[in-house]
């Protein structure tokens, strides 16, 4: 398998903790889905959600942030107290028709293949464009019935590279109509960890399980992937072993991005 080109690690991906990543992308600063509370049991719809690490790092440790990519902001492992806190410091939050109603005038509903250009501080525009995501198994309308809207991003630009933000997907379809017109993807945050609750769809997947994000890496002919979503709450099945395992099997371990490998390593030596 070749290594991933030098247009894939264009720029570093910080990963802070489940969905929560920071990027600066076309010269504007990104974060996903924003988690910073404290490890401890949080109310969602339906069920208590555990959180069983910190952040590794505090929102005012990042500096200013230009977009928040919120894949949806009903349950607290994608938005949490002290994420929605965040959201009043930052210009625009992208998310869900429905979120973007919810969250006020700084908040942009993306319904599907909807697009926004955003200005780069050099000149020239980031195009984000609203892509499907499911967050579980069956029709959209069944699993939104239950768990509500989820919308996964893409961002593209002159000279840039393509990169997709998977958001709490549980559906290779949807992956697959991003790459019917959007592959090679250069970058892939794809949001993995297998959570399942007993009580939800007889305990099927709700986001992507490893083997999954093997395929939907397959599907999209990604280079380089960043993993999240698969530490720091309990109902993640699945973790950094497992995708690591995955992707090592699959013979893909050279697309896994080298500083989620290192941050793995570390962390299984603790």
């Amino acid at each position: 398998m070749s290594s991933a080109p030098a247009s894939a690690d264009q720029f570093p991906v910080r990963v802070l903790g489940g969905p929560t990543a920071l990027f600066e992308y076309g010269g504007l600063r990104f974060l996903t889905d924003p988690t910073f509370d404290s490890p401890g049991d949080y109310a969602s719809p339906g069920a208590t959600l555990t959180k069983t690490a910190p952040s590794t790092a505090a929102p005012g440790d990042l500096g200013p942030i230009d977009v928040v990519l919120l894949s949806h902001d009903e349950h607290p492992d994608n938005l949490d107290n002290a994420g929605r806190a965040l959201l009043a410091d930052v210009p625009l939050t992208l998310t869900t028709p429905a979120g973007g109603q919810r969250l006020g005038e700084k908040a942009k509903g993306l319904a599907d293949w909807e697009t926004i250009e955003l200005n780069r501080p050099g000149g020239g525009t980031v195009t984000v464009t609203g892509v499907p995501a499911i967050h579980g198994p069956g029709t959209r309308e069944e699993v939104e019935s239950v768990l509500g809207q989820v919308v996964g991003f893409v961002l593209t630009g002159e000279g840039l590279p393509t990169v997709y933000v998977s958001g709490d997907n549980a559906s290779l379809g949807a992956v697959k109509e991003v790459s019917e017109r959007f592959a090679p993807v250069d970058t892939a945050i794809l949001f993995a960890g297998a959570p399942r609750f007993p009580i939800l769809f007889d305990g099927e997947l709700i986001v992507l399980d490893s083997t999954q994000a093997v395929e939907a890496t397959q599907v999209l002919s990604a280079r380089r992937v960043v993993p999240v979503h698969c530490d720091s709450w309990a109902h993640f099945t699945e973790g950094h072993d497992e995708l690591e395992a995955a992707f090592t099997s699959a013979g893909l371990t050279d697309r896994l991005d080298p500083d989620w490998v290192r941050h793995t390593s570390a962390a299984s030596r603790r």
